[in-house]
């Protein structure tokens, strides 16, 4: 059975960073698409950042530049460093895995497996 736990949210002022994790189970991170996506109250959830399997990765318009994925293949874990943070960061945060063939990697209803969720709250 596949588990993802997601981990290093907080508070943080604007312009501060974090960096999440994600720590899989039953799972191996050398296999297909993996991504970080967001939510906030009220808006649909967003694709964020993905990193494939052979380790390119692709990143929202909103998040270039400031965000950066990567991956530990031998600890089976995802990180996302986010710096320069805005208020508009404000969301909770996921991390998904096993994207199905065919659909684009911003799409939430593209992946098998998903984490519970960090909250990332930037403050003004």
């Amino acid at each position: 059975q596949v588990h993802l736990v997601e981990s290093g949210g907080g508070s943080v002022q604007a312009g501060g960073s974090l960096r999440l994790s994600c720590a899989a189970s039953g799972y191996t991170y050398t296999s297909n698409y993996i991504s970080w996506f967001r939510q906030a109250p009220g808006k649909e959830r967003e694709g964020v950042a993905t990193i494939t399997s052979y380790g390119t990765t692709g990143y929202a318009d909103s998040v270039k530049g400031r965000f950066t994925i990567s991956k530990d293949n031998a600890k089976s874990t995802l990180y996302l460093q986010m710096d320069s943070l805005k208020p508009e960061d404000t969301a909770m945060y996921y991390c998904a895995a096993e994207k199905r063939s065919g659909y684009d990697w911003h799409y939430q209803g593209a992946y098998n497996y998903w984490g519970q969720g960090t909250q990332v709250t930037v403050s003004s």
